[in-house]
């Protein structure tokens, strides 16, 4: 790590290109955290102890942990309690599982910048292993009933896959994609490879070019997954397959319009 992102040089400078409607430079942002360290602000306890207590902060119903980003900004603060040093990963990984957010220099004009949880557990399993929000998630409208059939049969024919449901996803940067998501009676290693040769196997009647991604449902954290579950009624389901009208048999009908998550 070099002095100058430690010091939160690189990332008060992403700070800095961040306006409304900026996600690319959002973007920035998040991936200047990665790198960086934050100074978090302590309401009790001592750095490292077990009675040490983030201070924390609501905006908009949504809980943050207040920080700073360089010891220049701490001195600015004027927190006269105790805080401790850590990186970007390990606080983001520490806060999003409560579904806590950071919010960075609330102190500075303006008010500073908050990162929501979901964003924080973008940042500890890596920016390019998840889409960029704001979400704009619905219904998929394409019509590939070819598709959708034989994923049905495959699923069927893999007695570790519970459902299948499916979304249109929008990231706020980057191309649209169909998710498929699989919810499974068992997730491990040896059933989650069985739905990735399912996946694969079905990849030949997709249209080409368009992307296909597989969200676990049973991740709680996942926001598609979160919709899916919330919204989206599965077009496959064991229990119901080959039932007349029930989801996943012949007929059973989509193309609903997306709508924001």
């Amino acid at each position: 790590m070099s002095a100058g992102v430690g010091g939160g040089g690189g990332l008060e400078h992403a700070l800095r290109q961040v306006t409304p409607g900026r996600y690319d430079a959002y973007e920035e942002v998040l991936r200047a955290l990665a790198d960086s360290q934050v100074w978090m602000l302590l309401w009790q306890g001592t750095p490292g102890g077990a009675d040490a207590q983030y201070g924390n902060m609501e905006v908009a119903g949504h809980g943050y942990a207040p920080c700073v980003t360089s010891p220049q900004e701490f001195t600015a603060c004027g927190w006269n309690r105790a805080h401790e040093v850590v990186s970007g990963r390990e606080i983001a990984a520490s806060l999003f599982p409560d579904r806590w957010g950071l919010w960075l220099n609330p102190h500075a004009p303006g008010g500073g910048i908050g990162i929501p949880w979901l964003d924080l557990r973008r940042v500890c399993l890596g920016l390019d292993r998840s889409p960029a929000g704001p979400l704009r998630i619905g219904e998929p409208a394409l019509q590939i009933p070819q598709y959708y059939a034989l994923l049905t049969q495959q699923a069927h024919r893999t007695p570790a896959v519970r459902s299948l449901r499916r979304a249109w996803v929008q990231p706020a940067l980057g191309e649209p994609y169909l998710a498929i998501g699989v919810d499974l009676y068992d997730a491990g290693p040896q059933a989650v490879e069985t739905v990735r040769l399912m996946m694969q196997s079905a990849l030949g009647a997709v249209p080409q070019g368009l992307p296909v991604a597989t969200v676990a449902l049973t991740d709680e954290y996942d926001p598609v997954g979160m919709w899916m579950r919330a919204s989206a009624q599965p077009f496959y389901s064991r229990d119901a397959h080959g039932a007349p009208g029930a989801p996943g048999a012949p007929g059973a009908t989509y193309g609903w319009a997306p709508q924001p998550y």
